[in-house]
């Protein structure tokens, strides 16, 4: 069962309590130039991105901020990194969210300015510790890096909002390591009752870094543990939306899109599964409705596997069996079988 927590709002966007998991992803443009910035937002949006996060480095891409919102259609995060300015003008054109540390922002005066600001538009912060921005002090009270340090570091800078009585607050607790992140998450939700943003810092490649997102999300999310995630890859960023929702929908919190169910193939396959499998795939990334395939290659566990499936294949020796809701519909050649199974999909997708 989900942990419940604060609901805080992302412009149009509730994060936390009973609300589904976003998906975020981080543009890796220079922010001022909005051409290529809105573009690859619209690129993040079609994969299925909810939340997008920008960097505001200077001026020009916190002033750029008024110019993308206007043009995409999911919430929009500021991230700053010292300067208290760049959050002040962020707000000002329009940011739906903060990503700060109030610690390395300056004066309290200056945490100040920033809070009241977003108490005034409803903006909420979130406040992320990764295992590399830890606070000297707690490093040494807790002998380095491990999970008291991060978790109480992240702790000093939530109470100087909770004092400022701000409690719009979203927490992250990042690190490349698995097991320190889960257990990092874990003790600050026992702690704390505001969503926590969920994520593997520098995961690593698209591979590495997908495997290492998959099981440490995974087994947060399978705790209960987590209200929104980032992906974070060495890669295109629409592959950590691709990746993001590949996870929801393993552990069911996802009801959208496909989900290719196939077998590894063995010395019993008959027909070209992994040349199938991959085109279906590609042909069928689009799919709105969610809906299970099952791509299965040979006539062993094949029938079973499909039966389960709103479409299944088994296959033979050159011919297949197409399976619908449990159903035998037909027999086709194994040349035919991709025309047919986009066929059959797009009729259910298009009910």
């Amino acid at each position: 069962m989900k942990r419940k927590t604060r609901v805080i709002k992302l412009g149009e966007v509730p994060i936390g309590g009973d609300n589904p998991i976003t998906i975020q992803s981080m543009t890796n443009t220079i922010t001022a130039d909005t051409d290529s910035t809105i573009a690859q937002i619209k690129d993040l949006e079609a994969a299925g991105c909810d939340i997008v996060r920008v960097a505001v480095a200077n001026i020009d891409d916190a002033q750029a901020i008024k110019d993308i919102k206007a043009q995409i259609n999911i919430p929009i995060i500021a991230d700053i990194q010292y300067n208290y300015r760049l959050a002040l003008e962020s707000i000002k054109y329009g940011v739906d969210g903060l990503r700060i540390n109030p610690g390395n922002i300056g004066s309290l005066t200056r945490v100040k300015e920033i809070v009241k600001s977003c108490k005034e538009r409803s903006i909420p912060i979130r406040i992320g510790v990764n295992s590399g921005s830890i606070k000297q002090e707690y490093l040494e009270k807790y002998n380095g890096v491990n999970a008291k340090s991060m978790v109480y570091s992240a702790l000093e800078q939530i109470k100087l909002l909770e004092e400022l009585d701000f409690y719009d607050i979203k927490i992250s607790l990042k690190a490349s390591d698995v097991p320190l992140t889960i257990e990092s998450y874990t003790m600050m939700a026992e702690m704390r009752n505001y969503p926590l943003h969920l994520g593997i810092t520098e995961a690593g490649p698209a591979w590495r870094g997908t495997i290492k997102s998959a099981v440490g999300i995974g087994s947060l999310l399978s705790k209960g543990i987590g209200d929104t995630i980032r992906i974070s890859l060495t890669a295109d960023p629409v592959e950590e939306i691709k990746v993001g929702r590949e996870i929801l929908k393993s552990l069911g919190l996802l009801n959208q899109g496909l989900e290719i169910i196939s077998c590894p193939t063995c010395g019993r396959t008959r027909i070209n599964l992994m040349e199938i499998v991959e085109e279906a795939e590609k042909r069928l990334e689009n799919i709105k409705g969610h809906m299970k395939v099952a791509i299965m290659g040979c006539p062993v566990n094949g029938p079973g596997e499909a039966r389960e499936a709103d479409i299944g294949i088994a296959g033979g020796n050159g011919k297949v069996i197409f399976f619908s809701k449990g159903q035998i519909v037909k027999r086709v050649r194994e040349e035919d079988i991709l025309d047919e199974l986009i066929k059959e999909v797009k009729k259910i997708d298009n009910l």
